[in-house]
């Protein structure tokens, strides 16, 4: 009768189903995939990082991967000439993950929760608290445990233009990108900037002529805003976010405990909360997140601090013809700015931002007529002619 006791085992085996397992039944594990998936449509749709950096498949916690950062050139042919040839430029970038936590406590109950409804109740809690966490470290270089984030990328680039939200300094910090061929794609700021941003206009006899910020589709000179709650009112980052990646290699994994003493987590008299003691459940969750930036000089921040004139360096030498002197200046001004200059016995003293549209216009070449011992004080100011940049120097003339 050997035949009759041949027993196919799948009859016995078990289908797992959320619906039909508690949360005591199954306190550890990985979230199953649909609310894994729907956790993370929350985290990606909430987190700004996810919004505007570019996703990269991961299957492992480390990826190499090739950016584009040089295309094909195009040539002048002439009749029956070859056609020249190049290679598009492509770099190698590493990005490793790192592993994200937290801790949310709930009362017991949850305990006897279907697996389904637990993590529907728990979805939102979950995804805030991740992509919270996550662009905090990657804007704002708090805690974080990545190799750069945009405020480090700003700052080591040298783009960080000081003096709060003005017309001309947010026209100033995508010239920073733009003069490098970097192209402006979107802002990162607070809501707390939109009072000060309403009224950054380009004003002229009293009239507003332009208007930088559209607060009905939260653009700044066309391009999209994303709000970082917990940003410092009057700071703004720009960037081409076109080099910035992140990457999300595994699904997420989670455990509840009902007996430890959770050490960040206090009680209105300050002492820890004891999950034990109070009857409480923690539901800790773990996910994987990748995130690096390939360009530093591609991001640039505008800060609330007080912004210092920046520093021309100016020469004299004897002009061509008799009393007339020849001035360079370095470094050369930037696109759309202007020089103008005022000879005086001693070097003027000027202020950033100060108005020199009274001062007298020099096209950065022309000899300019001064005595020998008096002082030029050259300054590269911008289209509303405040000025940006200043140096003096004593005047050597042609005797």
């Amino acid at each position: 009768m050997k035949g009759n006791r041949k027993f196919n085992m799948q009859l016995f085996a078990q289908t797992f189903n959320p619906d039909n397992v508690t949360m005591f039944e199954h306190k550890d594990g990985s979230i199953p995939e649909k609310y894994n998936k729907l956790i993370l449509k929350e985290i990606i749709q909430g987190s700004k990082v996810m919004n505007l950096a570019k996703y990269e498949q991961m299957d492992s916690k480390e990826k190499k991967f090739e950016y584009f950062a040089k295309g094909p050139g195009a040539y002048w042919v002439g009749e029956g000439e070859k056609i020249q040839t190049s290679k598009p430029q492509w770099m190698t970038a590493k990005m490793v993950a790192k592993k994200l936590g937290v801790i949310i406590p709930c009362s017991r109950e949850f305990l006897h929760y279907k697996m389904s409804d637990f993590f529907e109740e728990m979805k939102p809690k979950i995804a805030e608290a991740f992509y919270k966490k996550f662009d905090e470290a990657a804007i704002r270089n708090i805690d974080n445990p990545f190799p750069q984030s945009l405020e480090e990328s700003a700052v080591a680039a040298g783009n960080v233009v000081s003096g709060g939200i003005t017309y001309d300094n947010i026209l100033f910090l995508e010239d920073r990108l733009t003069d490098n061929d970097y192209d402006v794609n979107a802002f990162v700021s607070t809501k707390r900037n939109r009072s000060t941003l309403r009224n950054v206009n380009k004003i002229q006899n009293g009239v507003v002529v332009e208007t930088l910020y559209d607060r009905g589709s939260n653009t700044i000179d066309g391009f999209p805003v994303v709000d970082l709650k917990g940003m410092p009112k009057g700071n703004l980052y720009a960037g081409d976010f076109d080099y910035m990646y992140y990457g999300i290699p595994f699904g997420m994994s989670y455990k509840l405990d009902e007996s430890a003493q959770l050490s960040t987590l206090k009680n209105a008299d300050g002492t820890p909360v004891n999950l034990f003691e109070q009857e409480l459940v923690a539901l800790r969750v773990t996910m994987d997140v990748a995130f690096m930036i390939v360009k530093d000089e591609a991001f640039a921040k505008l800060e609330a601090g007080e912004s210092k004139l920046e520093k021309l360096t100016v020469n004299s030498i004897a002009g061509t013809s008799k009393g007339d002197t020849k001035v360079t200046v370095t470094p050369s001004k930037a696109g759309g700015n202007s020089y103008k200059y005022k000879v005086s016995e001693e070097a003027v003293e000027v202020s950033y931002l100060q108005n020199v549209r009274n001062w007298t216009v020099w096209d950065g070449t022309a000899d300019i007529t001064a005595a020998t011992g008096s002082v030029i004080t050259v300054v590269e100011c911008n289209a509303e002619f405040q000025a940006i940049k200043a140096g003096s120097k004593t005047v050597t003339a042609h005797a």
